[in-house]
């Protein structure tokens, strides 16, 4: 299974690497990317790297994983497309829903594969909480909470700090994995969004955000989104889900197993070090079974989408100061199969 890189910027990506190397029959291509920072990138990863996506695309991909900035998604999906070359895309698939639809006429149009990149759904936490919900183990859902904190991202990866490339913030880095672990879990769809969205004054995005959404089978939940973790925090962040139900109370924090680490001259100490199942190579698995398969993807086209809807219409309560409404599915969209 051949696999290459379009775009290597994201955060994410070395895990990634790291996750496929290991991998048995899995052969990483190599990297596309523009700018100073392919060398370094290059040089520290041992990944040879391509001057371009097409180069790349042309040495027979079974498939690419999207690593770019957020705002070169569209142009680089639609060159794998037009290559035959199957997509697992990094969240937000998009920084406008423009440039999300014309992702999906090209991947339609040529009967390309397009994955979404949220690895939560498959946590071992959000599954067993799936279960639990979907069960009626735990009776009628009154109400969610949610938050999603870490650092700021541009420390490591300045361009998530520049509306242009990341189209913004918090809100769009950290809603939508929230957003999509609530329409798989509860299986509805936000219909409404109210928010209030922040930035320090040093930054030129938004650093916080809260929300307050509604579902359609009547849910309310509130999403509490953040880069207010300092550098010196002992993990990057984390992920939890309040879930207040008829039959009681469930908690999940995503990533609480970890063990405290001290270690003397470190630049970060303590660490806390998470331990169990990454729920990012379960993520790239299923993507690449997908493609062995050629069946559908765990998380779709469509599944991106809606979570892109909700974080953009947070902006645009902010804004306004007052909810915004938004259709079960989006103009001229047919719902999809969120599994």
């Amino acid at each position: 299974m051949r696999i290459g890189f379009l775009g290597f910027s994201h955060v994410h990506a070395e895990g990634y690497l790291a996750l496929l190397r290991a991998m048995p029959g899995v052969e990483v291509v190599g990297f596309s990317e523009d700018g100073p920072q392919a060398r370094d990138d290059e040089t520290r990863t041992g990944l040879k790297h391509y001057p371009s996506a097409h180069v790349l695309l042309g040495e027979g991909l079974n498939g690419a994983i999207v690593c770019s900035e957020t705002s070169l998604h569209r142009v680089l999906v639609e060159q794998a497309a037009a290559a035959g070359t199957p997509v697992l895309c990094e969240k937000p698939i998009a920084t406008t829903l423009e440039d999300a639809l014309a992702m999906k006429r090209a991947c339609d149009s040529r009967g390309v594969l397009f994955m979404t990149a949220f690895p939560m759904r498959f946590d071992s936490a959000s599954l067993e909480l799936r279960h639990a919900v979907q069960s009626g183990e735990l009776g009628e859902i009154l109400g969610v909470n949610g938050v999603n904190h870490s650092e700021n991202p541009a420390a490591h990866r300045a361009w998530f700090a520049d509306p242009l490339l990341a189209g913004g913030g918090a809100v769009m880095d950290h809603v939508v994995h929230l957003v999509d672990l609530l329409r798989w879990v509860l299986k509805s769809e936000v219909v409404e969004v109210y928010a209030q969205v922040q930035r320090s004054p040093s930054s030129a995005v938004d650093t916080a955000g809260l929300l307050l959404i509604t579902l359609g089978n009547g849910v309310q939940a509130s999403i509490d989104c953040s880069w207010s973790r300092p550098a010196d925090y002992p993990r990057w962040g984390h992920l939890k889900l309040d879930i207040v139900a008829e039959h009681g109370l469930l908690v999940v924090d995503t990533f609480a197993q970890y063990l405290t680490v001290y270690a003397s001259g470190a630049a970060r100490s303590p660490e806390w070090r998470g331990f169990g199942a990454d729920p990012n190579e379960a993520m790239l698995h299923s993507f690449l079974q997908a493609l062995e398969r050629g069946a559908e993807p765990a998380v779709s086209w469509y599944d991106g989408y809606q979570a892109l809807r909700v974080a953009l219409a947070a902006y645009e309560s902010s804004q306004l100061g007052q909810p915004v409404r938004l259709d079960s599915a989006g103009p001229g969209i047919v719902a999809g199969n969120s599994r």
